[in-house]
């Protein structure tokens, strides 16, 4: 018998795009939903995410990314006095990749001229070309003091679902300690120090790594739609590898500890303590060595994060979760509800 083919998936309802936090809507950060997928028994339950501690056990091992998003869109006048956004994508030592993109909604991409001299936060920098395998990336010269100058003078990367500006301390998870995410590891936002007790109390481990995000999107749907890969910095400390090592269960809170610890993962399934730039693309028929389940948004299925999810999802049952959560209203993007896959 031939299988049915997976029906074309429906596009998200623009109104299921939260547009604030929590926080601003009148709830706890821990107040989001949360839908439950159990692989082995292909069921969907639904909850919130204060209930975290119902499905996981003693024994289990949460890993958070403890990366702090930075403001990482600032002001840059170009020559001519034209004034447009540099979004910080990936940052080397001695050069930046940047989308540039026009400030005003719905960002369209800016293009720059090769040489040309940009005045950025009260210095200059230098544009050197275009990236080569990703063209609508620029490369500047590193700015001076570079993390402090966006610290004092960005703003949160902004997507137009957002429509007007939310603090930055609405961006940060509890427990980010090290600047350098272009956006916020959207998973962990939610986690409260009281439900990390909570757990911490039933008997839950914490251990954290280290990914500094670069862009989700590059403001370009057909590029968008090919889901680009560019290198992330991360760092598995020996401490979150030995944790990893000797626990059960390991459960990736977001796509980024996934990508941090499969990159450190080795064939012999044990994690080891790394750091570097990874370009660890996750899909269909991935294996993964050390995570075993996952605390991850809801994403729309042109982002790279979805294709992620295919590793550890058959299609039907994606399938079947991405309908159910449209029809149950569940809420997408960075400041939405949550998914945990058992």
């Amino acid at each position: 018998m031939v299988a049915s083919p997976i029906r074309p998936l429906p596009s998200l309802p623009a109104e299921l795009r939260a547009n604030l936090p929590a926080e601003l809507r009148g709830l706890r950060r821990d107040g989001v939903r949360l839908m439950v997928i159990d692989r082995t028994a292909q069921s969907i339950r639904h909850a919130r995410l204060a209930e975290l501690g119902s499905f996981l056990r003693a024994g289990d091992l949460l890993v958070v990314n403890r990366s702090r998003t930075i403001p990482a869109a600032v002001a840059a006048r170009r020559s001519n006095g034209e004034i447009v956004q540099l979004r910080l994508c990936v940052r080397h030592a001695e050069e930046w990749h940047v989308l540039c993109v026009n400030p005003d909604p719905p960002h369209a991409n800016v293009a720059l001229r090769v040489g040309e001299r940009l005045s950025v936060a009260g210095t200059d920098t230098v544009v050197r070309g275009r990236r080569a395998d990703l063209p609508l990336l620029w490369r500047i010269d590193a700015l001076s003091e570079g993390i402090e100058r966006m610290l004092r003078s960005g703003e949160p990367i902004r997507y137009s679902y957002v429509p007007e500006p939310v603090p930055l301390s609405h961006y940060e998870t509890v427990y980010a300690n090290e600047p350098g995410s272009a956006e916020t590891p959207s998973a962990g936002r939610s986690l409260s120090w009281e439900l990390l007790l909570d757990l911490r109390r039933q008997g839950i481990d914490l251990s954290d790594i280290l990914l500094h995000t670069g862009l989700s999107s590059l403001q370009d749907d057909a590029v968008d739609a090919e889901h680009p890969l560019f290198e992330e910095w991360f760092a598995v400390p020996p401490n979150a590898a030995q944790a990893v090592n000797r626990v059960p269960r390991v459960i990736a809170v977001g796509t980024t500890v996934v990508r941090a610890l499969e990159t450190a993962a080795g064939h012999d399934g044990h994690a080891r303590a790394m750091e570097g730039w990874t370009r660890l693309r996750l899909g269909p028929g991935s294996p993964l060595r050390v995570v075993d389940g996952l605390l991850t948004g809801f994403h729309e299925p042109q982002a790279s994060h979805f294709d992620l999810l295919r590793a550890f999802l058959a299609e039907p049952l994606l399938d079947r979760a991405y309908r159910e959560a449209i029809a149950e209203r569940y809420l997408w993007h960075e400041f939405g509800d949550l998914c945990l896959i058992l």
